[in-house]
């Protein structure tokens, strides 16, 4: 008997090929209740600190984003940062691109575009080649360390998405060694950039994505003054409808008294921390999931989903009223 043939036959049951079949009676068997595609509008997920190489409820994750994919239309997919732990990648053909993004968001539905941002933890490798594997991935979509895209709704409105990179941005990176990188950037540069796009858009809904929350409800709590005191003016002089973060390893919504711009964290892609209940939380809790997004020209929506497919919370907000 040859060889690999012996070894083939020799396997345990359980190491059997089983590939995992996505039709329409998988889909219909999994379902998460109470999401509902925006009409005539924007649907996408957002994800944060998640590429552990599936550890930590990644691959539940996962799962449960193709699947809100396809119950919403899903256009695509947003980072928050932090994309790869603990020290980012090597290079383009890193092994992690495979065994932590590639393998891991294999459903059907996860195979549009992933516009990403960088994270404090992808600033200890090679973040360049971040920007580097949009050349190499189809759905992988990071042009540049910030940059912006308007969407056009069938119903009228449009939508701008600003990313941005916060690490050049946050002071508290001034005089930390492991990430020295961050500083070598013009923050002034890109401060001036997203002050022009925030005045120059002419689109109904603004939101602004980043790697470092304004405000948390978790594990650094009173400790984000530093990159509020940088960005908040900005948003809130300009009317940004949203902000959405990452960094806090949870999910939540903030909204402090007298603030205009909404405040949410998807930063549960895989480990999260404890969290608490604070003078601005509207909703924070410690479980691995992610936020689906749905925008049309009278409203926004904002839903927290975990890694069990179990909604959790959902927000909305009127045009109108804001």
């Amino acid at each position: 008997m040859p060889y690999f043939l012996f070894c083939l036959l020799s396997l345990p049951a359980t190491a059997q090929i089983n590939p995992q079949v996505y039709d329409d009676a998988y889909y219909q068997q999994h379902q998460i209740a109470n999401v509902d595609e925006a009409q005539d509008g924007l649907n996408f997920l957002v994800l944060g600190d998640w590429g552990r190489n599936g550890h930590y409820q990644q691959r539940q994750v996962a799962m449960w984003m193709d699947i809100a994919m396809e119950q919403l239309g899903g256009d695509f997919i947003v980072t928050t940062g932090d994309n790869f732990y603990s020290n980012g990648v090597a290079s383009v053909s890193d092994p992690y691109w495979q065994s932590s993004f590639e393998q891991i968001y294999k459903g059907p539905h996860l195979f549009e575009d992933w516009y990403a941002t960088l994270g404090n933890h992808d600033y200890r490798g090679n973040w360049q080649a971040q920007i580097d594997y949009t050349q190499v991935s189809r759905r992988w979509q990071m042009p540049a360390q910030y940059y912006a895209k308007t969407f056009e709704l069938d119903d009228g409105a449009s939508v701008l998405l600003v990313f941005l990179d916060t690490n050049p941005l946050n002071p508290d990176y001034k005089y930390e060694s492991k990430y020295a990188a961050t500083q070598q950037q013009d923050a002034a540069k890109q401060l001036t950039w997203l002050k022009h796009k925030l005045a120059s858009t002419r689109a109904t809904w603004k939101i602004v994505i980043g790697h470092h929350p304004l405000y948390s409800s978790g594990k650094r709590y009173g400790k984000t003054g530093g990159i509020r005191d940088v960005l908040e003016p900005i948003l809130e002089g300009h009317r940004v409808d949203a902000y959405l973060a990452g960094h806090e390893h949870d999910l939540q919504h903030n909204q402090p008294a007298g603030t205009y711009v909404e405040h949410f964290v998807s930063g549960a892609g895989s480990e999260v921390r404890p969290v608490a209940q604070r003078e601005f939380t509207k909703f924070a809790v410690s479980k691995a999931g992610f936020a689906s997004v749905g925008i049309n020209k009278d409203q926004l929506t904002v839903s927290f989903i975990d890694a069990g497919g179990q909604m959790l919370y959902q927000y909305q907000m009127n045009k109108d009223k804001k």
